[in-house]
């Protein structure tokens, strides 16, 4: 895997499903070890300069890693997190299971 610091593996998202309001992130160096952050703990990571990628488990019960996690802010200040170069004013880490 890449020189990563975190990975997240899942997502909840608010009740309308409009955005994401906690994910369930894993140390690089303990991946079985997972603990649950705020989207604003994830967005302050990253912009300390934290490495954050998704990663996704597969039916041979492995681990695989996934796509890069970035921030997108918008013209009006709000933050997001994504996982694709579009600039879209949403969260977007792929298709992530849901924990909630």
């Amino acid at each position: 895997m890449t020189n990563v610091d975190y990975y997240i593996s899942e997502v909840c998202y608010n009740k309308e499903h409009t955005h994401i309001v906690k994910v369930k992130m894993h140390p690089s160096d303990n991946i079985d070890s997972s603990n649950i952050y705020t989207k604003l703990a994830v967005v302050e990571a990253l912009e300390k300069g934290i490495v954050i990628y998704t990663m996704y488990k597969q039916n041979d019960g492995k681990w695989y890693e996934g796509a890069k996690v970035r921030v997108v802010t918008t013209t009006s200040g709000n933050k997001y997190i994504r996982t694709d170069s579009n600039s879209t004013a949403k969260d977007n880490l792929g298709d992530l299971p849901e924990f909630c």
